[in-house]
Protein backbone atom coordinates (compact mmCIF):
# COMPACT_ATOMS: atom_id res chain seq x y z
CA UNK A 1 0.00 0.00 0.00
CA UNK A 2 1.55 3.55 -0.78
CA UNK A 3 1.52 6.19 1.65
CA UNK A 4 -1.47 8.21 1.96
CA UNK A 5 -2.67 10.98 4.14
CA UNK A 6 -4.68 9.88 7.05
CA UNK A 7 -8.44 10.91 7.70
CA UNK A 8 -9.10 12.32 10.35
CA UNK A 9 -12.57 12.89 11.74
CA UNK A 10 -13.23 15.29 15.18
CA UNK A 11 -15.65 15.74 17.96
CA UNK A 12 -15.70 18.94 19.98
CA UNK A 13 -14.26 22.05 17.80
CA UNK A 14 -16.97 24.43 16.80
CA UNK A 15 -16.16 27.97 15.42
CA UNK A 16 -17.11 29.49 18.96
CA UNK A 17 -14.44 26.99 21.11
CA UNK A 18 -11.06 28.11 21.34
CA UNK A 19 -8.95 24.74 21.03
CA UNK A 20 -10.23 23.22 17.72
CA UNK A 21 -9.04 25.51 15.31
CA UNK A 22 -5.78 24.81 17.29
CA UNK A 23 -6.14 21.27 16.61
CA UNK A 24 -6.96 21.67 13.08
CA UNK A 25 -4.37 23.74 12.32
CA UNK A 26 -1.80 21.39 13.97
CA UNK A 27 -3.18 18.17 12.33
CA UNK A 28 -2.86 20.34 8.73
CA UNK A 29 0.93 21.50 9.60
CA UNK A 30 2.63 18.63 7.74
CA UNK A 31 0.47 17.61 5.66
CA UNK A 32 -0.04 13.98 7.19
CA UNK A 33 -3.77 14.41 8.19
CA UNK A 34 -6.61 16.09 6.69
CA UNK A 35 -10.08 16.78 7.93
CA UNK A 36 -13.07 14.40 6.40
CA UNK A 37 -16.06 14.81 8.92
CA UNK A 38 -16.87 15.52 12.18
CA UNK A 39 -19.51 16.46 15.07
CA UNK A 40 -18.11 19.89 16.34
CA UNK A 41 -21.32 20.75 18.79
CA UNK A 42 -24.04 18.89 20.62
CA UNK A 43 -25.89 21.81 18.66
CA UNK A 44 -26.58 20.39 14.94
CA UNK A 45 -26.97 23.40 13.74
CA UNK A 46 -23.51 24.56 15.06
CA UNK A 47 -21.95 21.34 14.02
CA UNK A 48 -23.30 22.06 11.03
CA UNK A 49 -22.08 25.72 10.34
CA UNK A 50 -18.87 24.67 11.72
CA UNK A 51 -18.47 21.92 8.74
CA UNK A 52 -19.75 24.30 6.37
CA UNK A 53 -17.16 26.74 7.11
CA UNK A 54 -14.44 24.09 6.93
CA UNK A 55 -15.71 23.04 3.37
CA UNK A 56 -16.33 19.67 4.36
CA UNK A 57 -18.98 17.36 2.89
CA UNK A 58 -22.29 18.05 4.22
CA UNK A 59 -22.85 14.63 4.62
CA UNK A 60 -20.21 13.97 6.86
CA UNK A 61 -20.75 16.51 9.15
CA UNK A 62 -22.79 14.54 12.06
CA UNK A 63 -25.51 15.82 14.39
CA UNK A 64 -23.74 13.74 17.22
CA UNK A 65 -20.14 11.45 17.57
CA UNK A 66 -22.57 8.28 18.05
CA UNK A 67 -23.69 8.97 14.73
CA UNK A 68 -20.49 9.71 13.10
CA UNK A 69 -18.57 6.84 13.89
CA UNK A 70 -21.49 4.51 13.18
CA UNK A 71 -21.74 6.12 9.85
CA UNK A 72 -18.28 6.30 9.11
CA UNK A 73 -17.86 2.69 9.93
CA UNK A 74 -21.00 1.77 7.12
CA UNK A 75 -18.53 3.51 4.56
CA UNK A 76 -15.84 2.13 2.20
CA UNK A 77 -12.13 1.32 3.43
CA UNK A 78 -10.91 3.36 1.35
CA UNK A 79 -13.20 6.41 1.99
CA UNK A 80 -14.22 6.54 5.64
CA UNK A 81 -12.05 7.83 8.72
CA UNK A 82 -8.98 6.48 10.21
CA UNK A 83 -9.10 8.13 13.44
CA UNK A 84 -10.98 10.62 16.01
CA UNK A 85 -9.48 13.66 16.86
CA UNK A 86 -11.72 14.16 20.65
CA UNK A 87 -11.32 18.00 21.85
CA UNK A 88 -14.35 18.16 23.92
CA UNK A 89 -14.85 18.91 27.79
CA UNK A 90 -13.46 16.15 29.73
CA UNK A 91 -16.82 14.64 30.63
CA UNK A 92 -16.86 13.68 26.74
CA UNK A 93 -13.84 11.89 26.24
CA UNK A 94 -14.57 8.58 27.31
CA UNK A 95 -17.61 7.93 25.12
CA UNK A 96 -16.48 8.89 21.92
CA UNK A 97 -12.76 7.34 22.60
CA UNK A 98 -14.21 3.93 24.11
CA UNK A 99 -16.80 3.72 20.82
CA UNK A 100 -14.34 4.89 18.50
CA UNK A 101 -11.78 2.05 19.29
CA UNK A 102 -14.73 -0.68 19.14
CA UNK A 103 -15.05 0.29 15.75
CA UNK A 104 -11.71 0.54 14.59
CA UNK A 105 -10.64 3.53 14.62
CA UNK A 106 -7.38 5.65 16.43
CA UNK A 107 -7.79 8.42 18.84
CA UNK A 108 -5.96 11.64 19.43
CA UNK A 109 -7.76 13.51 22.57
CA UNK A 110 -7.63 16.23 24.69
CA UNK A 111 -5.67 16.11 28.22
CA UNK A 112 -6.68 15.14 30.59
CA UNK A 113 -7.71 11.54 29.51
CA UNK A 114 -10.90 11.17 30.88
CA UNK A 115 -13.28 12.49 33.87
CA UNK A 116 -11.93 9.94 36.09
CA UNK A 117 -9.33 7.26 36.96
CA UNK A 118 -12.18 4.38 36.50
CA UNK A 119 -12.61 5.90 32.83
CA UNK A 120 -9.40 6.82 32.17
CA UNK A 121 -8.36 3.03 32.78
CA UNK A 122 -11.31 1.83 30.89
CA UNK A 123 -9.50 3.31 27.63
CA UNK A 124 -6.74 2.33 28.81
CA UNK A 125 -7.76 -1.40 28.67
CA UNK A 126 -9.47 -0.38 25.35
CA UNK A 127 -6.19 0.25 23.54
CA UNK A 128 -4.63 -2.98 25.16
CA UNK A 129 -6.84 -5.17 23.41
CA UNK A 130 -7.73 -3.51 20.65
CA UNK A 131 -4.04 -2.93 19.33
CA UNK A 132 -4.79 0.29 18.14
CA UNK A 133 -3.06 3.80 18.51
CA UNK A 134 -4.21 6.01 21.20
CA UNK A 135 -2.34 9.69 21.23
CA UNK A 136 -2.49 12.20 24.04
CA UNK A 137 -1.65 15.79 23.54
CA UNK A 138 0.48 16.99 26.55
CA UNK A 139 1.43 19.98 23.87
CA UNK A 140 4.48 20.81 25.42
CA UNK A 141 6.08 17.47 25.11
CA UNK A 142 6.32 18.54 21.51
CA UNK A 143 8.72 21.51 21.77
CA UNK A 144 12.22 20.59 20.22
CA UNK A 145 14.31 22.49 23.35
CA UNK A 146 11.91 19.67 25.07
CA UNK A 147 13.16 17.41 23.93
CA UNK A 148 16.62 18.01 24.00
CA UNK A 149 16.48 18.73 27.42
CA UNK A 150 14.95 15.04 27.99
CA UNK A 151 17.99 13.38 25.85
CA UNK A 152 20.27 15.58 27.79
CA UNK A 153 19.02 13.27 31.14
CA UNK A 154 19.02 10.35 29.61
CA UNK A 155 22.39 10.68 27.56
CA UNK A 156 23.67 10.73 31.53
CA UNK A 157 25.69 14.25 30.87
CA UNK A 158 24.03 15.58 33.66
CA UNK A 159 24.43 12.40 36.27
CA UNK A 160 22.07 11.36 38.36
CA UNK A 161 19.24 13.19 38.76
CA UNK A 162 18.74 15.04 42.11
CA UNK A 163 15.77 17.79 41.69
CA UNK A 164 13.28 18.60 39.85
CA UNK A 165 11.30 21.93 39.83
CA UNK A 166 8.12 22.24 37.24
CA UNK A 167 5.61 25.33 37.60
CA UNK A 168 2.54 26.27 35.47
CA UNK A 169 1.64 29.73 36.27
CA UNK A 170 -1.84 31.34 34.80
CA UNK A 171 -3.60 34.44 35.88
CA UNK A 172 -7.02 34.40 33.82
CA UNK A 173 -9.15 32.55 36.37
CA UNK A 174 -8.30 35.58 39.25
CA UNK A 175 -12.24 36.69 38.59
CA UNK A 176 -14.75 34.23 38.89
CA UNK A 177 -15.16 34.69 35.16
CA UNK A 178 -17.61 31.17 35.16
CA UNK A 179 -20.32 33.16 36.84
CA UNK A 180 -20.51 35.37 33.98
CA UNK A 181 -20.91 33.16 31.38
CA UNK A 182 -17.39 33.02 30.33
CA UNK A 183 -17.47 29.05 28.42
CA UNK A 184 -14.03 28.54 29.03
CA UNK A 185 -14.39 29.32 32.34
CA UNK A 186 -17.53 27.64 32.75
CA UNK A 187 -16.78 23.91 32.01
CA UNK A 188 -13.29 24.11 34.13
CA UNK A 189 -14.51 24.89 36.97
CA UNK A 190 -17.91 22.74 36.62
CA UNK A 191 -16.81 18.78 38.76
CA UNK A 192 -19.92 18.05 36.57
CA UNK A 193 -17.71 18.21 33.17
CA UNK A 194 -14.05 18.90 34.37
CA UNK A 195 -14.46 16.31 37.05
CA UNK A 196 -12.49 15.99 40.49
CA UNK A 197 -9.99 18.49 39.81
CA UNK A 198 -9.89 22.17 38.65
CA UNK A 199 -6.59 23.48 37.90
CA UNK A 200 -4.72 20.66 38.97
CA UNK A 201 -6.54 18.81 35.96
CA UNK A 202 -6.43 21.20 33.86
CA UNK A 203 -2.66 22.52 34.24
CA UNK A 204 -1.39 20.48 37.11
CA UNK A 205 -1.57 17.79 34.65
CA UNK A 206 0.77 18.87 32.12
CA UNK A 207 3.61 20.08 34.87
CA UNK A 208 3.62 16.73 36.09
CA UNK A 209 3.55 15.39 32.51
CA UNK A 210 6.23 17.74 31.74
CA UNK A 211 8.22 16.39 34.86
CA UNK A 212 8.16 13.01 34.08
CA UNK A 213 9.14 13.02 30.62
CA UNK A 214 12.23 15.72 30.76
CA UNK A 215 13.38 13.88 34.31
CA UNK A 216 12.76 10.35 32.71
CA UNK A 217 11.88 9.43 36.19
CA UNK A 218 7.75 8.36 37.51
CA UNK A 219 7.20 10.39 40.62
CA UNK A 220 6.33 7.70 43.63
CA UNK A 221 4.41 10.38 45.85
CA UNK A 222 3.77 13.47 46.58
CA UNK A 223 2.51 15.90 49.71
CA UNK A 224 -0.09 18.09 48.63
CA UNK A 225 -1.75 21.58 49.14
CA UNK A 226 -4.97 22.58 46.88
CA UNK A 227 -7.33 25.71 47.45
CA UNK A 228 -10.02 27.78 45.35
CA UNK A 229 -9.09 31.35 46.05
CA UNK A 230 -12.22 33.11 44.39
CA UNK A 231 -15.12 32.98 46.19
CA UNK A 232 -18.14 30.52 45.13
CA UNK A 233 -15.45 28.63 43.27
CA UNK A 234 -16.13 24.77 43.55
CA UNK A 235 -13.09 23.27 42.32
CA UNK A 236 -9.45 24.39 43.05
CA UNK A 237 -7.35 26.99 41.80
CA UNK A 238 -4.40 26.60 43.07
CA UNK A 239 -1.85 23.74 44.05
CA UNK A 240 1.35 23.44 45.27
CA UNK A 241 3.35 19.85 46.45
CA UNK A 242 6.33 17.97 47.19
CA UNK A 243 7.21 14.75 44.89
CA UNK A 244 9.56 12.02 45.20
CA UNK A 245 11.01 10.22 42.05
CA UNK A 246 11.60 6.48 41.64
CA UNK A 247 15.57 7.28 42.06
CA UNK A 248 15.52 9.11 45.59
CA UNK A 249 15.01 12.63 43.46
CA UNK A 250 12.91 15.48 44.98
CA UNK A 251 11.12 17.94 43.67
CA UNK A 252 8.30 21.03 43.40
CA UNK A 253 5.32 21.36 41.44
CA UNK A 254 3.13 24.22 41.55
CA UNK A 255 0.20 25.23 39.48
CA UNK A 256 -1.82 28.45 39.60
CA UNK A 257 -5.13 29.90 37.55
CA UNK A 258 -5.20 32.90 39.94
CA UNK A 259 -1.52 33.68 39.86
CA UNK A 260 -2.54 37.74 38.12
CA UNK A 261 -0.64 38.95 35.35
CA UNK A 262 1.14 34.99 34.48
CA UNK A 263 -0.13 33.90 31.03
CA UNK A 264 1.03 30.05 30.19
CA UNK A 265 4.23 30.37 31.71
CA UNK A 266 5.22 26.99 32.20
CA UNK A 267 8.74 26.31 33.04
CA UNK A 268 11.02 23.58 34.23
CA UNK A 269 14.11 23.11 36.03
CA UNK A 270 16.46 19.96 36.14
CA UNK A 271 19.44 18.94 38.82
CA UNK A 272 21.61 16.02 37.79
CA UNK A 273 25.01 15.61 39.69
CA UNK A 274 27.33 17.20 37.32
CA UNK A 275 24.18 20.17 35.67
CA UNK A 276 21.13 21.09 34.93
CA UNK A 277 18.73 21.89 32.36
CA UNK A 278 16.29 25.13 32.31
CA UNK A 279 13.70 25.70 29.98
CA UNK A 280 10.21 27.94 29.75
CA UNK A 281 7.26 28.44 27.66
CA UNK A 282 7.80 32.17 27.03
CA UNK A 283 11.36 31.78 25.58
CA UNK A 284 10.25 28.17 23.90
CA UNK A 285 13.41 28.02 21.29
CA UNK A 286 15.82 28.39 24.32
CA UNK A 287 17.60 25.91 26.84
CA UNK A 288 19.78 26.85 29.36
CA UNK A 289 22.37 24.08 30.57
CA UNK A 290 24.50 24.92 33.49
CA UNK A 291 27.32 23.09 34.73
CA UNK A 292 28.64 22.33 37.69
CA UNK A 293 32.21 22.99 36.96
CA UNK A 294 32.32 24.85 33.22
CA UNK A 295 29.87 27.95 31.95
CA UNK A 296 27.00 27.87 31.59
CA UNK A 297 25.46 27.57 27.65
CA UNK A 298 22.50 28.59 25.96
CA UNK A 299 21.06 26.20 23.49
CA UNK A 300 18.50 27.22 20.15
CA UNK A 301 16.44 25.61 18.33
CA UNK A 302 17.29 25.73 14.50
CA UNK A 303 17.28 23.14 11.78
CA UNK A 304 21.32 24.27 11.39
CA UNK A 305 21.99 23.82 15.00
CA UNK A 306 24.10 20.73 14.31
CA UNK A 307 25.00 20.31 18.38
CA UNK A 308 21.66 19.43 18.69
CA UNK A 309 20.56 15.44 19.30
CA UNK A 310 18.66 14.43 16.69
CA UNK A 311 15.49 14.44 18.74
CA UNK A 312 15.14 17.42 18.71
CA UNK A 313 16.22 18.52 14.98
CA UNK A 314 13.48 15.76 13.82
CA UNK A 315 10.83 18.32 15.84
CA UNK A 316 12.40 21.40 14.05
CA UNK A 317 11.29 23.00 11.32
CA UNK A 318 13.07 26.25 10.86
CA UNK A 319 16.45 27.74 10.56
CA UNK A 320 17.66 29.30 13.68
CA UNK A 321 16.46 32.72 14.25
CA UNK A 322 12.83 31.98 13.13
CA UNK A 323 10.47 31.43 16.00
CA UNK A 324 8.89 27.82 16.95
CA UNK A 325 5.96 27.87 19.30
CA UNK A 326 2.74 26.47 20.36
CA UNK A 327 0.87 25.17 16.82
CA UNK A 328 4.28 23.28 15.70
CA UNK A 329 4.67 21.89 19.19
CA UNK A 330 1.35 20.75 18.95
CA UNK A 331 1.58 19.61 15.49
CA UNK A 332 4.67 17.56 16.36
CA UNK A 333 2.14 15.24 17.96
CA UNK A 334 -0.35 15.29 16.06
CA UNK A 335 2.41 13.87 12.73
CA UNK A 336 4.07 11.70 15.02
CA UNK A 337 0.37 10.14 15.52
CA UNK A 338 -0.04 10.13 12.03
CA UNK A 339 3.19 8.67 10.84
CA UNK A 340 2.28 5.90 13.76
CA UNK A 341 -0.66 5.03 11.78
CA UNK A 342 0.80 4.92 8.19
CA UNK A 343 3.21 2.72 9.45
CA UNK A 344 0.24 0.32 10.39
CA UNK A 345 -1.31 0.62 7.29
CA UNK A 346 2.30 -0.25 5.40
CA UNK A 347 3.40 -2.96 7.60
CA UNK A 348 6.14 -0.97 8.36
CA UNK A 349 8.46 0.16 11.99
CA UNK A 350 8.68 3.53 13.01
CA UNK A 351 10.99 4.50 15.68
CA UNK A 352 9.07 5.61 18.50
CA UNK A 353 11.84 6.87 20.70
CA UNK A 354 12.40 9.31 18.19
CA UNK A 355 9.01 10.07 17.15
CA UNK A 356 6.98 10.26 20.57
CA UNK A 357 3.50 11.08 21.75
CA UNK A 358 2.24 10.77 25.31
CA UNK A 359 -0.02 7.72 25.43
CA UNK A 360 -2.86 6.52 27.27
CA UNK A 361 -0.12 5.07 29.81
CA UNK A 362 0.41 8.80 30.17
CA UNK A 363 -3.35 9.49 30.75
CA UNK A 364 -3.50 7.36 33.24
CA UNK A 365 -1.01 8.48 34.91
CA UNK A 366 -2.58 12.00 35.22
CA UNK A 367 -5.81 10.98 36.35
CA UNK A 368 -3.85 8.93 39.07
CA UNK A 369 -2.33 12.35 39.66
CA UNK A 370 -5.39 14.55 40.40
CA UNK A 371 -6.79 11.95 42.60
CA UNK A 372 -3.74 11.75 44.67
CA UNK A 373 -3.26 15.22 44.99
CA UNK A 374 -6.86 15.64 45.99
CA UNK A 375 -6.39 12.49 48.51
CA UNK A 376 -3.24 14.24 50.14
CA UNK A 377 -4.79 17.87 50.80
CA UNK A 378 -7.90 16.56 52.36
CA UNK A 379 -5.39 14.88 54.51
CA UNK A 380 -3.33 18.23 55.57
CA UNK A 381 -0.53 17.54 53.07
CA UNK A 382 0.37 13.81 54.27
CA UNK A 383 2.30 11.94 51.70
CA UNK A 384 0.10 9.41 49.51
CA UNK A 385 1.99 7.00 46.75
CA UNK A 386 1.36 7.22 43.01
CA UNK A 387 0.51 3.69 41.33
Amino acid sequence: MSKRKIRMGMVGGSLEAFIGSVHRSAAALDGHLELVCGVFSSDPEKSRATGESLYLDQDRVYGSWQQMIEKESELPEDVRMDCVSIVTPNHVHHGPAMMAMEHGFHVIIDKPLSFSMQEAEEISDKVNQSGLILALTHTYTGYPMVKEARQMVKSGKLGKIRKVYVEYPQGWLSEALESEGFKQAGWRTDPERSGKGGCIGDIGTHAANMAEYVSGLKMTSLSADIKSFVDGRRLDDDAGMLLRFENGATGVLFSSQVAAGEENNIKIRVFGEKGGVEWNHCDCNTLQVKWLDAPAQTFRTGGMNAYLSEHALAHTRLPAGHPEGYFEAFANIYRNFALSIQARLNNEKIDNSLYDFPTADEGVRGMDFVDKVIESSQADGKWVDLE
